[in-house]
């Protein structure tokens, strides 16, 4: 029998979210819920939706790696000619969303977006599998191609090219961090009565806020 969509749901009853559990610094909240994702052996605990817009305000989306976070923002890494890359180049306003359902948790984040130094992008791209960093290379993000072939023969051209040598990394491709404005907590609750804390950035600091489900 088929199922109707209208009537898949699941009911939230792992944990609760109150003021009191959260750490006042986001950042060392969110290592707190990373490392509970890491420990649940979750499939990609750093994929992250990231989304973006034109400058006229025409959305897109896609999954990305989150490859590093501090105090300073949320890194990924990217082709710079790609559409997110072209996007973010005229309106660096995005945000990402983590979602580890496993856990019953979401996070949100919101802020601007600008690039790594060229030195962190460097030793990223160097501490990439050989074949990654190819691929890198190969890979003219987001434009048509006229088939899968172009891409093969072009990497075994670059193997050719590149045997027993450092790869030099595209000036196209390089790091990306999201500095955050505001980060939401979200934790799954009974009769979709969800706990939502967010942290809004003030000129005092961090502003802790629950907001309603």
């Amino acid at each position: 029998m088929e199922m109707s969509i209208a009537n898949l749901r699941k009911d939230y009853t792992l944990h609760g979210l109150s003021e009191s559990d959260v750490d006042a610094d986001p950042f060392r909240q969110f290592q707190v819920w990373f490392n509970a994702a890491l420990a649940a052996n979750l499939l990609e605990p750093n994929a992250m939706t990231l989304a973006t817009a034109t400058k006229d305000g025409k959305p897109s989306a896609r999954i990305v790696l989150l490859k590093g976070f501090d105090e300073r923002g949320f890194v990924f890494y990217t082709n710079y000619e790609s559409r997110k890359g072209h996007e973010l180049a005229e309106n660096p306003q995005a945000a990402l969303v983590f979602r580890w359902a496993e856990l019953e948790r979401q996070v949100r984040v919101e802020g601007l977006v600008e690039k790594c130094s060229a030195v962190e992008s460097d030793a990223y791209f160097h501490s990439r599998p050989v074949g990654s960093q190819l691929g890198a290379c190969v890979s003219q993000q987001s434009q048509v191609i006229d088939s899968r072939e172009v891409l093969e023969a072009r990497l075994e051209e670059l193997m050719l090219e590149n045997a027993n040598q450092e790869i030099a990394r595209p000036a196209y491709w390089g790091g990306s961090r999201l500095n955050p404005s505001s980060l939401e907590f979200w934790q799954g609750r009974p009769n979709r009565l969800h706990d939502r804390l967010r942290y809004r950035l003030t000129d005092g600091g961090w502003l802790i806020e629950r907001l309603s489900p």
